[in-house]
C-alpha cells in the first residue's frame, strides 16, 4: 500500500457476491496464490483476471463476501493485485479476514461508481474520489488499530512488530 493513498480503476460487481463467487471451491485445495488469483470472479466474468491490472479496485453493493468463511476469498482479491474493496457493506467475516491479512474493506456508498470509473482512495481521511465524475464519497470511518493493521500489510506482520495491540 503506497502510504493510505490508491488510486485504479473500479470493477463493479452487485449485491450478495459470495465467496464462491470471488473464487469457486475448487481452486481452493492449492497453495499457489498465483494460480489463485488467475481465478478471481471466474464465475460472474471469465475474463476477469485478464482486464484488471495491479491497483485496480473492486466494487460492489451490499453483502460483500457472504457465503463461507474461507480465508482464499480475501487473499485471492489480495494476490491479484487489487488494492481494495469498496461496498456498501461486508459479510461480517469476510471483512474481518480481509483486514487480517491486510486488504483494505472500505464501506461507502458505491451508486455513484460505475464499472472502468478513475478512482483516488485516501484511507486516512475517509474520501473516495470518483476523478471521471469528479465526485467526492465518504467512507465509513475504520478504527485506528484498523489503519495501524493495513500498514503492516495485515494482523500477522502487525503482531511481529508490535507484539500486541499498540494502545494510543
Amino acid at each position: 500500500m503506497n502510504g493510505f493513498l490508491l488510486k485504479g480503476r473500479a470493477h463493479k460487481f452487485g449485491d450478495d457476491i459470495n465467496t464462491d463467487y470471488i473464487i469457486a471451491g475448487k481452486y481452493t485445495k492449492t497453495l499457489n496464490l498465483n494460480d489463485l488469483a488467475l481465478h478471481l470472479f471466474e464465475d460472474i466474468d471469465p475474463n476477469f483476471s485478464k482486464k484488471m491490472k495491479g491497483g485496480d479496485l473492486v466494487v460492489a453493493g451490499k453483502n460483500f463476501g457472504c457465503g463461507s468463511s474461507r480465508e482464499q476469498a480475501p487473499i485471492a482479491i489480495k494476490e491479484s493485485g487489487i488494492a481494495a474493496v469498496l461496498a456498501h457493506s461486508f459479510a461480517r467475516i469476510f471483512f474481518r479476514n480481509a483486514i487480517n491479512i491486510g486488504l483494505p474493506a472500505l464501506v461507502c456508498n458505491t451508486d455513484e461508481i460505475d464499472d472502468g470509473d478513475e478512482l483516488e482512495v485516501d484511507l486516512e481521511n475517509g474520501l473516495v474520489l470518483n476523478i471521471t465524475k469528479d465526485k467526492k464519497i465518504p467512507m465509513e470511518p475504520m478504527p485506528d488499530i484498523m489503519k495501524h493493521i493495513l500498514r503492516e500489510g495485515g494482523l500477522v506482520p502487525y503482531l511481529k512488530k508490535y507484539g500486541d495491540f499498540v494502545r494510543e
